[in-house]
């Protein structure tokens, strides 16, 4: 993590679950982080939960990820007052339990693909900008789920959050042909867990999920510092952790 030092880092959906331990375990590691959510109080709150040199490090700024102008905006913001981005986690997601064939669920569509999928897009090509334009380096994460890989079976239907995340997956693999065509050295990452306990599921969802083999948020903190510290002539482009025992 040494050529990370004073460096920024940007996590979006900070406030909670694996975004939050990504911001405290940044902070930590001597980055400045920039957490964005829309509940900006919850991550203010996580300098009580670091290093006491590291307090000063964690900054918090509200966006919207499904709304483009909010993101451009904030990037620009971030840019201004805290230099080039050298990393990206692209952490916010949501999921719904809804039927994807139901009736009255557009308006679930909408938001799982406008958060999971575009607002990844346009969150990473401001964030590569702002890369390519300051040394060409870099490294942008992404959140995925072992869902970009699979179509869990599960008590509850997830909408058309599978297909959000086999995007990604797809996403990971266009972004490392890119970022090589544009004769950069920044590396893209997709992580993917199997079910992780986070507030991402919604009440009606956690009876069901509180019975299967569960990763802690922190275990995928750590596997994301694992893959920003290998030496700059190696890449990760996917990371795949599940839980012992997970029956899909």
């Amino acid at each position: 993590m040494q050529r990370w030092l004073n460096r920024v880092a940007v996590v979006t959906g900070a406030s909670s679950g694996i975004g939050a331990a990504v911001a405290k375990d940044l902070a930590n590691n001597g980055m400045i982080v920039v957490g964005l959510a829309r509940r900006v109080e919850r991550v203010e709150s996580l300098r009580d939960e670091v290093k006491a040199d590291a307090r000063d490090r964690i900054h918090a700024i509200k966006c919207d990820v499904r709304k483009e102008d909010e993101i451009v905006a904030t990037f620009q913001q971030i840019i201004t007052k805290f230099g080039p981005i050298a990393v990206l986690v692209n952490n916010a997601g949501i999921v719904r339990s809804s039927d994807l064939a139901g009736d009255n669920n557009s308006e679930d569509l909408r938001d799982i693909i406008a958060t999971n999928v575009l607002g990844v897009a346009i969150a990473t090509r401001e964030a590569f900008r702002s890369m390519k334009e300051n040394g060409g380096d870099g490294h942008v994460v992404i959140i995925n789920s072992i869902a970009g890989h699979l179509v869990p079976f599960t008590n509850n239907s997830i909408s058309i959050y599978p297909a959000s995340k086999h995007a990604i997956t797809a996403m990971t693999e266009s972004y490392r042909q890119e970022f090589f065509r544009n004769n950069t050295k920044v590396k893209v990452t997709s992580i993917s867990p199997g079910c992780v306990d986070t507030e991402v599921f919604s009440e009606d969802m956690r009876p069901y999920i509180t019975e299967m083999p569960l990763l802690k948020a922190s275990d995928v903190s750590d596997a994301l510092i694992y893959c920003l510290g290998t030496p700059p002539h190696v890449q990760i482009p996917e990371l795949t952790i599940r839980p012992m025992g997970e029956a899909f």
